[in-house]
């Protein structure tokens, strides 16, 4: 074996991880932030790998802006609980940083955690109300801290997703539930 035969394993990696975005709908720009490669790159990924290769047929290609609203997590007791399940298994596998320290960027290393989580998450939950793209935001948002945070139930210690701004402590459904 020589020592170039590593040059290429960078690209190789980031057209992988590429391929497994397709694969989970994914939008372009999501792609491109998160593995470098070009739009016209992603394009024909697409078209030789998905569309060609697709045995079950091709994945969808969403059009348009990604979702960008937090409160998409808080709205139902469905989507906390799946939130928070998303989010154990995001802190889990090292995807969301430490509290107080600066959020990494998005990057191969990471966009590949970001998949073993998704597909964890759907082995979990057969019919998921988070897509792939909510995935993402939900990642960048408890990164960032700036809406959404991780915090503790105050009756049994569960991890939840939480409005960093609440006025009250968070609870979890079974705790809430109690009189």
């Amino acid at each position: 074996m020589r020592v170039s035969d590593h040059r290429y394993d960078r690209d190789r990696q980031r057209i992988d991880i590429a391929l497994r975005f397709i694969r989970h709908e994914a939008r372009t720009r999501t792609i491109r932030l998160w593995t470098g490669l070009t739009d016209d790159r992603i394009r024909k990924l697409y078209h030789s790998y998905a569309v060609s290769g697709a045995a079950g047929g091709a994945p969808s290609r969403h059009r348009g802006k990604s979702p960008r609203q937090p409160a998409f997590f808080l709205r139902t007791l469905r989507a906390r609980q799946e939130a928070a399940l998303l989010a154990s298994l995001c802190r889990l596998l090292g995807l969301l940083p430490l509290p107080r320290s600066a959020p990494p960027p998005p990057g191969v290393g990471r966009g590949e955690l970001l998949c073993h989580a998704y597909e964890a998450y759907r082995h979990f939950v057969p019919q998921p109300l988070i897509s792939f793209e909510h995935a993402v935001l939900l990642v960048s948002c408890l990164a960032a801290g700036e809406e959404l945070t991780l915090a503790r139930c105050r009756g049994c210690d569960a991890l939840l997703v939480a409005d960093r701004l609440a006025l009250r402590p968070p609870r979890c459904t079974h705790c809430a539930a109690e009189p």
